[in-house]
């Protein structure tokens, strides 16, 4: 049976060459990057040099560089220890974030009486900067926590611009910028970002390690207790072989970002003239459909099927060898709708089926041509 993989959003391929330097550094480095003989220190040595790495791809200090064990660490780190070590008692967000931030903010809420702000969104799903410069008008310590791009429907956030009213209003910005590192350049000495995180499994690095990006002088306190590991943010001994995986899975992503992104953004034009060429009434979900406003690797179609079909299309694509997914992999097996697509449609366009379908540079037009036939036989 073909197989074919279009859920990049959720995990990507790891690259042959990171399992190789992974594979180096299990059988040859096997010292505790904390001990002070010489196995230990030549740990310390690759651990420095990647964090060195990952901090000149993001024009950051090294300093600001704290590995954690992902994406869901991270954001934790940063919004409890706001919440507890910076006295922030505002939070302003949007509804269609990741969980690992939505189900955060609402236990500081429930658990610290930490006022919680939504920021209004547009019917495309971008957020509505003015009411966001509007919720920052408070005599309260405020940070706010909007998303780079968006996992299920693709829309980019202007990190520039929200950092500049953030900095104008003196409040804190954190963004999880999962889905953005490794497809995206990021230059943390122009974008006046208080925090952001990463996850090396969206950029075909391990599972189980990423980092914050944390600006110096910023006070943060750690939230798991131990050793003074990584600046004393994250105690624990550092994972140095997945973060030597991703630290080449980014090296790797950056030699080749343009030529990627070319690539990529042809494979998803050419999936949305396909579709609408093959299936009448296809529609899309966000601005996800837009090449110019939306990140390159993420497409979410509203399918014109009929409301019974909708449960089942997912296992349908699965018996004909298809991955893709229905929004963020973290609600897989959830009877839930989505989230992020219950903020931005109406009822009856929720009654049909949407899917997300997110790329990678190991995707190919003949793939897609094969996903098209199998959605137009079931329309």
């Amino acid at each position: 049976m073909k197989k074919v993989y279009f859920d990049n959003a959720a995990t990507t391929k790891v690259h042959d060459e990171v399992v190789n330097a992974m594979s180096e550094v299990l059988k040859n480095n096997f010292g505790n990057p904390s001990s002070t003989h010489s196995f230990g220190r030549s740990s310390k040595v690759l651990l420095e040099k990647s964090r060195n790495a990952i901090a000149k791809h993001l024009n950051a200090e090294p300093g600001e560089i704290i590995f954690t064990s992902g994406g869901t660490e991270s954001n934790n780190l940063i919004l409890q220890s706001a919440v507890n070590n910076l006295n922030v008692t505002h939070i302003i967000t949007s509804k269609i974030e990741h969980h690992a931030v939505l189900n955060t903010v609402n236990m500081l809420h429930e658990n610290y009486g930490v006022k919680v702000s939504y920021v209004k969104l547009e019917t495309s799903g971008d957020i509505n900067l003015n009411h966001l410069e509007t919720l920052m008008q408070t005599k309260a310590k405020t940070l706010v926590s909007l998303m780079h791009i968006n996992n299920e429907i693709g829309n980019v956030l202007n990190l520039q611009r929200v950092a500049n009213l953030c900095k104008k209003n003196d409040v804190l910005f954190h963004s999880d910028a999962v889905q953005s590192v490794g497809n995206y350049k990021l230059n943390l000495k122009e974008i006046a970002v208080d925090f952001i995180v990463a996850s090396a499994h969206k950029f075909h690095g391990p599972k189980g390690v990423g980092f914050a990006f944390i600006r110096k002088n910023s006070n943060l306190k750690p939230i798991i207790i131990g050793g003074e590991q990584e600046r004393g943010l994250r105690a624990g001994t550092e994972s140095l072989h997945n973060i030597i995986g991703m630290e080449t899975a980014l090296k790797i992503a950056f030699e080749n970002l343009e030529s990627t992104a070319n690539y990529i953004t042809d494979l998803k034009q050419y999936f949305i003239e396909q579709l609408q060429n093959k299936i009448p009434n296809v529609d899309f979900n966000g601005t996800s459909s837009n090449l110019n406003n939306s990140a390159y690797t993420i497409l979410n179609v509203q399918l014109p099927y009929l409301a019974e079909k909708s449960n089942m299309i997912l296992f349908q694509l699965d018996l004909k060898g298809i991955a893709c997914s229905r929004g963020s992999a973290c609600q897989s097996g959830s009877e839930k709708k989505s989230h992020v697509l219950t903020e931005i449609l109406n009822e009856s366009e929720l009654q049909k089926p949407s899917l997300r379908f997110s790329f990678s540079k190991y995707n190919t037009k003949d793939e897609i041509d094969y996903v098209v036939e199998v959605l137009k036989e079931l329309y």
